[in-house]
């Protein structure tokens, strides 16, 4: 590795916010020179470059890393980071990870508190201000590593987000796809068997709908799962919906958008420091999403070790 840079390295994906990247990212990029602030940009050109680039940029030394971009290209930047950390035994505290919100849902901007504003964050940027967040890392079927910011989970959530990644490739936009792959995934959704453990203590087996998992409070663009969870506390939020009847899950979706589901008599919630979700059978073995990208199958297994990474915050 090259001595620790002191410039910022922006990871710009230019296929983020409905293609309108550049048009908001260009006049960013110039108040930024007219601050005086040293910085290098990367441009992304398919799915999983920001991970590569983050890899590349931390072996080189840099060390305060943003996305531009939406929750996807936070994920990917973040991935890259941790596993540079993890193959290189480098503590994540080194490092200050940030995003310039150009995305269509922006839901780890939501967690932290902050405005969906890029003036906002530049302002961040020149100030140096920061805080701190949980590194997640979870383990899935044969072995496969990634990394978490926000909110996870199988079943019902992934298959929603499963649902508008689809709709993204084939070139839809808004806000819409989200509200459309919640009414899909609730009409055709079958459910899975599951035996849920958190700190070692069996919390659920059976037959559910969904668990979600959660170092912050939102997803899908705007919904709270988890609406209690603290993105630096050293603690994984999880919620579970076991199997009712369709009628109670649409009553209960106002739940989802106001912040208490976990009031809800319909799901289980809880903390925990370390979780494992195991399929009872092999078609349960159900897809995973971390941040709203599809990153493996269950069994999943999630410890919290206590290390934390650096992000923009006010």
């Amino acid at each position: 590795m090259d001595e620790i840079k002191t410039e910022w390295f922006f990871i710009v994906n230019p296929r983020a916010g409905s293609g309108k990247t550049m048009s908001l990212w260009v006049p960013a990029e110039q108040k930024l020179q007219k601050l005086g602030i040293s910085f290098v940009t990367a441009m992304t050109d398919h799915k999983r470059h920001a991970t590569e680039l983050a890899m590349e940029a931390a072996g080189q030394g840099y060390r305060r890393i943003i996305a531009v971009g939406g929750d996807g290209s936070l994920h990917e930047t973040l991935s890259g980071i941790a596993r540079y950390c993890d193959e290189n035994g480098t503590a994540p505290s080194e490092f200050t990870l940030g995003v310039m919100p150009i995305g269509s849902g922006n839901d780890w901007i939501k967690s932290l508190g902050l405005p969906n504003d890029l003036d906002y964050m530049i302002s961040l940027v020149e100030n140096g201000s920061t805080g701190q967040m949980d590194l997640v890392r979870v383990l899935s079927s044969g072995g496969k590593v990634s990394y978490m910011a926000n909110v996870g989970g199988t079943g019902f959530d992934s298959h929603v987000c499963n649902r508008v990644n689809l709709q993204k490739e084939s070139g839809k936009r808004g806000k819409l796809i989200y509200l459309d792959g919640l009414r899909y995934t609730i009409t055709h959704l079958s459910p899975i068997n599951l035996k849920v453990v958190a700190d070692d203590q069996p919390v659920f087996e059976g037959t559910c709908y969904s668990v979600a998992l959660g170092n912050g409070r939102y997803s899908g663009s705007g919904m709270r799962q988890v609406p209690n969870a603290e993105i630096d506390d050293g603690i994984l939020d999880y919620m579970i919906v076991p199997k009712v009847k369709l009628k109670t899950i649409v009553k209960e979706i106002p739940r989802l958008f106001n912040g208490s589901i976990d009031e809800s008599g319909a799901v289980i919630s809880g903390k925990c420091r370390s979780l494992r979700i195991m399929p009872l059978d092999e078609a349960s073995a159900d897809i995973i999403e971390l941040d709203g990208e599809i990153e493996g199958t269950l069994p999943l297994s999630i410890d919290m070790d206590g290390r934390k990474i650096h992000i923009l915050k006010g």
